[in-house]
């Protein structure tokens, strides 16, 4: 009986399966969404518009932590990444970004969502005016890299014709297309939230923020780019004319100016934490009542949504997992910041004589200095997570004899001390990987958070985009360049005076030189020294191809054009000279890490990153950039 069921259940399925295989075939998806449903559901609608806030192109990427730290101002304590100090020029390629499909991604969106029926008013123009800041963002990078290029402000289809010359479009000048980043700026500011609490998502404020950078480096090209005049094309892909440079300039500080006054939200610079330099480091990982972070990429811990700039470079003596120490900033950038007086000097390492200064204690070389050097930077005698790290070179005899190590810790005799630790477990060693081999460590962007350095937690750090402290040096330099010192100044003491600089600055103190400084210490590592070079056209200046010697150091400290094209270090040394009174003191050498054996060259080519080939096969209209 059992076997006649079975039978009779079987043939009855296949029956079915028969009868219904043309209504299986025709099924509707229940894995796949419409156009309709997508863009009738703003849920679903926030969920795609994220995709393409997740695609934004960053220079400086905390996922990618030596994207953060080219150009010197840190040296790669990674075996693999010894090969970029050791050749001379760049790339002309390096820094290109051509993504097309991202731009047509955008405008499918505006198309859809403009078409919409059963969205609200309200969701639809915000999700609307998201997309239009996405789209000119990304043609910002493109100007900023590229040049001019393609404007495309719709998506486009091919007709499968066999002609596809009317998908080929010429480049946009320059000016165009940062005309069309200020132009849409203005036009979606409004229809933004004026919310000092959204970060992740486009606001008032963002848009102003952009569009003060924008306008400003229009400016800035437009006015210095009349310095290298081979550095442009006839038609004005490359370049624009100097007569233009003021209206940028009055645009830019008019962006600014509308964050500073308080009409896209309260936005103010981080000033909670009495000890200046942790507030500094602060700004960058303090999530809760942070006024001064405007737009950032965010991050969430057990959200599968994590990096792990602090495992990669955490300082390595008593990390998780002993990992850490890529990023080693160089004496180069640790060297430019001021003193508490605001003056340029030298950390002192040798008398008039040229003897050895000595310290009592390893980080008395550092006080008095600008606070935003121990907020970027960790020292010697500093700590993170409740540890001192541990960067000492090793012995110097009296002598002048050193004894050192080639391992971390090692241990070795030591006159009448025995066998004693004669190196840093944090080094400096030169040519060990992940040891501080510039005898420095970054501060900014490490998150402090027990188990950030774990593989299986990561950190949440944000990824900052534009800030309030931006925004002020932005105004700065704008008014500097319209003559308005005393407003220059104003805006540039504000910054300062949050990192304990003790002289104001007046208007006659404001120069491009001061400007230039300004940006260096502030804004290191947040991706703005490469365009800041490359619009004030100093780049081939600064980065010449031509050696540092270590005499380099004392000379020129805040000119902006001085070379920067090797990185150095610092090392400390402990004192073992029994009888003497500097016995137990120490003492610093300026050191070069021997896998420095190039010095950077910046070439007229590289103002411009390379344009494809295969995008110039592919439409003739392309031009290809200046001295490539």
């Amino acid at each position: 009986m059992k076997k006649y069921i079975i039978v009779a259940i079987t043939t009855t399925l296949l029956f079915v399966s028969c009868a219904k295989d043309e209504d299986y075939l025709n099924r509707t998806p229940t894995d796949i969404l419409t156009e309709e449903q997508v863009f009738s559901d703003p849920q679903v609608v926030l969920s795609v518009i994220a995709d393409l806030y997740d695609r934004y192109y960053d220079f400086a990427w905390i996922q990618d932590w030596s994207s953060m730290s080219q150009f010197n101002i840190a040296f790669w304590s990674e075996q693999g990444r010894y090969g970029s100090f050791q050749n001379s020029d760049y790339g002309y390629g390096d820094w290109g970004t051509w993504d097309y499909g991202y731009v047509r991604d955008i405008n499918l969106f505006i198309e859809r969502c403009e078409a919409a029926t059963q969205l609200s008013d309200q969701d639809k123009q915000r999700f609307l005016a998201e997309a239009r800041f996405l789209r000119a963002s990304y043609y910002f990078e493109l100007v900023k890299r590229m040049g001019g290029v393609p404007l495309i402000l719709e998506a486009e289809e091919y007709d499968f014709s066999g002609d596809a010359t009317y998908l080929r479009h010429p480049r946009e000048t320059e000016a165009g297309i940062y005309d069309f980043v200020i132009s849409e700026a203005e036009a979606i500011k409004d229809l933004l939230p004026s919310d000092v609490e959204t970060k992740s998502r486009a606001t008032k404020a963002a848009v102003l923020a952009m569009e003060s950078r924008a306008a400003l480096y229009a400016a800035s090209i437009a006015k210095y780019g009349a310095t290298t005049p081979q550095v442009s094309l006839p038609a004005g892909e490359v370049g624009i004319a100097s007569s233009k440079a003021n209206a940028y300039y009055h645009k830019a500080l008019t962006a600014a100016q509308e964050i500073i006054d308080g009409e896209a939200g309260n936005y103010s610079l981080y000033e909670k934490k009495p000890d200046l330099a942790d507030n500094f480091a602060s700004i960058f990982y303090d999530k809760i009542g942070n006024n001064e972070v405007i737009f950032v990429e965010d991050y969430k811990l057990q959200s599968g949504k994590v990096h792990g700039f602090t495992i990669s470079n955490q300082p390595r003596y008593g990390a998780e997992e002993e990992e850490g120490g890529r990023t080693n900033p160089s004496l180069n950038f640790v060297q430019s910041f001021e003193t508490l007086a605001g003056e340029f000097k030298p950390l002192p390492t040798t008398d008039a004589s040229g003897a050895p200064i000595y310290y009592d204690n390893i980080g008395d070389i550092f006080e008095n200095r600008d606070a935003r050097l121990a907020g970027s930077v960790i020292l010697p005698g500093s700590s993170f997570k409740g540890r001192e790290v541990d960067i000492w070179a090793g012995y110097q005899l009296g002598d002048g004899s050193i004894i050192s190590g080639d391992s971390r810790g090692q241990q070795k005799e030591v006159g009448d001390m025995g066998t004693v630790q004669v190196v840093g477990f944090d080094g400096p060693i030169d040519g060990l990987e992940f040891t501080a081999q510039t005898g420095f460590y970054i501060r900014k962007f490490q998150d402090p958070k027990a188990a950030s350095g774990q593989r299986g937690v990561q950190s949440d750090i944000w990824q900052i985009r534009y800030r309030y402290a931006e925004v002020l040096l932005n105004a700065a330099e704008a008014a500097f360049e319209l003559s308005q010192n005393d407003l220059a100044a104003n805006y540039l003491n504000q910054v300062r005076n949050r990192a304990g600089l003790l002289t104001p600055l007046t208007a006659g103190d404001v120069t491009f030189d001061r400007i230039v400084h300004e940006r260096y210490v502030e804004l290191a590592f947040e991706g703005h020294f490469f365009f800041d070079m490359k619009r004030w056209r100093i780049a081939h200046k600064v980065l010449d191809g031509v050696n540092i010697s270590a005499d380099d150091f004392t000379e020129n400290i805040g000119n902006a054009l001085k070379r920067k094209t090797q990185p150095y270090g610092l090392w400390p040394y402990k004192v073992y000279d029994p009888g003497s009174v500097d016995n137990g003191k120490f003492l610093f050498k300026i050191v070069k890490p021997s896998r420095v054996t190039a010095a950077d060259r910046f070439r007229f080519g590289n103002y411009y990153s390379k344009i494809g080939d295969d995008v110039i096969n592919n439409n003739p209209k392309i031009t290809r950039n200046p001295n490539q």
